[in-house]
């Protein structure tokens, strides 16, 4: 395929992944120089579960998000990403787990010179053969993977337009087709919105609801904003200090529940504002 070949969509959607599980046994996490980021977390998360987690800066939301596919490594505990121990995969193993683990940060980590589909295409690298990746050849099916995720976003029509010239909006939604690219069981996104305005905020939010609903993907998003939590996700983990001070439905976490994961009142700051 070259940037004069017209790109169509399958008829069909993604391939559906595999249901993803994850569990935190006791789980702490110390940086070197002693910070605690996280202290004795444990929870379950079921497959195709839609789960915010939520709290202030150094809270230890984004260490948690990050020890799923052991970008952060534990200290102490467990973690169970389906049936695997992520604290004791190396090698192989653990590059298989991140290629089924989906990852959006909040800074959208794009090739900015390179094209759409080209950053797109990088979430197929753990699935395909060393040679393939080094030389830049994607096969076929691997094209038409990366074109179906971009189509699922909304965004195939810049495939071949540079990712460095697209809005927030548009290089996050790049992102999202990047890592379901992988067709993952589990999708990670740390703090997908905090660089967004509000309107783009809540249409990047409906796209990981809908992935969620679709496609019954286990969706972890880290957010300190309060209405999002409540209205995108339904169930809120709610981090202070890196202690874990509520697990509950998030439609009904109150302001005071709030609070108390603040640790200070709650400011305007906390709330986004409606969808357009």
């Amino acid at each position: 395929m070259t940037a004069s070949d017209p790109i169509t969509a399958a008829a069909g959607d993604l391939a559906p992944a595999a249901s993803g599980a994850i569990t935190l046994r006791d789980v702490t996490v110390t940086y070197p120089g002693g910070t605690r980021a996280l202290r004795g977390v444990s929870l379950s998360i079921a497959p195709g579960e839609m789960v915010s987690v939520v709290g202030l800066s150094g809270s230890g939301k984004s260490t948690l998000i990050r020890t799923i596919n052991a970008l952060v490594p534990i200290t102490s505990g467990r973690l169970l990403v389906g049936e695997q121990d992520v604290s004791r995969l190396s090698g192989r193993s653990l590059r298989e787990l991140r290629g089924r683990i989906g990852m959006i940060f909040q800074g959208f980590n794009l090739a900015e010179r390179t094209s759409v589909l080209s950053n797109v295409l990088v979430g197929r690298f753990a699935h395909s053969p060393a040679w393939r990746s080094l030389l830049g050849l994607p096969s076929a099916q691997d094209k038409q993977i990366a074109i179906e995720a971009l189509d699922s976003v909304g965004i195939l029509d810049r495939a071949w337009s540079r990712a460095g010239a697209l809005s927030g909006g548009q290089k996050q939604r790049v992102a999202i087709a990047r890592a379901l690219s992988q067709q993952p069981s589990v999708m990670l996104a740390d703090e997908p919105v905090a660089s967004l305005d509000p309107p783009t905020a809540h249409s990047v939010m409906q796209d990981l609801l809908r992935i969620n609903e679709e496609r019954g993907l286990t969706v972890l998003v880290n957010l300190h904003l309060m209405d999002l939590a409540r209205q995108y996700t339904t169930r809120m983990i709610g981090l202070r200090d890196g202690e874990m001070v509520f697990d509950g439905p998030a439609a009904d976490a109150t302001d005071q529940d709030f609070e108390a994961i603040y640790g200070r009142p709650i400011q305007g700051r906390d709330v986004l504002g409606s969808a357009p």
